[in-house]
């Protein structure tokens, strides 16, 4: 109270009424600036496809009177004489009003924002558990700053204070720190996009359609129909496959035919090959050879290009080709190779039958001697 009567002492009624005028002026004039952003910004917004203006207007609707009632009460206190504890103290409150003026805005054009993102991505397939999480740590970091700001406007050492909050940060982070990274990756899938909602995607030996991206994990649903869960930290170690993105499709194909196969048949078989990749639709040609001599057969290879990433597609293509290839075989007496063996056999020379010591020779040594034996 003392503070207050030295303040009244010092001015006169002239000087108050002076401030007391330049207070409502100044209280009014935002008001009034209040109510017309809150009616023109809309229009203005309405015009434009963007959606950071509709952040905007959302975030100047939360204008709060009350919070501004401190700033205009310190420019009507500027006009007198103050003592310097209570000029201090007016400006600590108007400059702490005027911050959490700042936050609230902020805190509204961050929510805005992070709903604009959500209801953009509801069918694009993005990770709307992380973008959410992601808003609300902003929140809360905005509303911490201001409130150090303030308690170290209002004399407050904050030093320990955000020491001990460092110390309590690490210790929480070590003790949460697989719970951490895998936020921190499922923030990274938000950000760097590798996968969304939707993709087929191969890690390792697993592979299905991602169906559900959250803060932890990411579940994936197998062509067999099994659903499979991958660690959002583990899953950005691994190395995948993203199969949506592909925006064509390079196929490689041989084919095997037998080695009693003539020079000329050989020689045709390339143009074979191109002409019934050519013959199909949204394909594009790039090589056929001869490509070496197997194990068991001629080997014959061709690459062409499938324009469309379908996979159906794709193998109604290539089945089309094969059955234009048989039939240009069948046409030209080509046969197929087959994994075959052939079994040579070297016999021994068979001994003469009429050598001295052939069959007939032992037979007559034979009958002597049953002669002899007789007489």
């Amino acid at each position: 109270m003392k503070l207050f009567y030295q303040a009244w002492a010092a001015n006169d009624i002239y000087d108050w009424l002076l401030a007391g005028c330049a207070f409502a002026i100044t209280l009014l004039a935002i008001a009034l600036a209040r109510s017309v952003l809150r009616r023109v910004l809309p229009r203005l917004a309405s015009r434009t496809a963007t959606g950071l203006d509709d952040s905007i207007v959302q975030a100047i609707d939360g204008t709060k009177l009350w919070l501004l009632t401190p700033a205009a009460l310190y420019a009507g206190l500027s006009l007198v004489n103050l003592p310097p504890k209570l000029d201090r103290l007016a400006t600590s409150i108007a400059i702490i009003a005027l911050v959490a003026q700042v936050t609230v805005w902020v805190n509204r054009l961050i929510r805005a924002s992070t709903q604009r993102q959500i209801e953009r991505r509801r069918t694009g397939g993005e990770a709307i558990t992380a973008i959410s999480l992601m808003g609300f740590a902003a929140r809360v970091l905005v509303w911490s700053m201001m409130i150090l700001f303030a308690l170290d406007q209002l004399g407050f050492d904050i030093t320990a204070l955000v020491a001990g909050l460092g110390i309590g940060g690490v210790a929480v982070a070590l003790a949460v720190q697989n719970v951490l990274g895998d936020l921190f990756a499922s923030i990274s899938i938000v950000m760097d996009k590798p996968f969304v909602v939707g993709d087929f995607i191969v890690v390792d030996k697993d592979m299905g359609t991602v169906e559900y991206i959250g803060v932890k994990t990411t579940r994936v649903r197998a062509l067999s129909g099994e659903l499979i869960v991958f660690s959002n930290n583990e899953l950005l170690k691994a190395r995948i496959h993203n199969y949506k993105r592909m925006y064509e499709r390079r196929i490689e194909f041989r084919i095997d035919v037998v080695y009693d196969t003539p020079p000329e048949q050989l020689e045709a078989i390339p143009g074979i090959m191109r002409r019934a990749i050519e013959s199909q639709q949204k394909t594009r040609f790039d090589r056929a050879h001869l490509k070496e001599c197997g194990a068991h057969a001629y080997v014959f290879e061709a690459v062409y290009i499938v324009l469309d990433p379908d996979y159906n597609l794709y193998m109604d293509i290539q089945q089309a080709i094969n059955l234009a290839i048989v039939r240009d075989f069948q046409a030209e007496g080509i046969a197929f190779a087959y994994p075959t063996q052939t079994l040579f056999v070297n016999l021994p020379a068979r001994p003469p039958e009429n050598d001295a010591g052939g069959p007939q020779a032992r037979d007559a040594s034979l009958e002597g001697s049953a002669s002899r034996h007789a007489a």
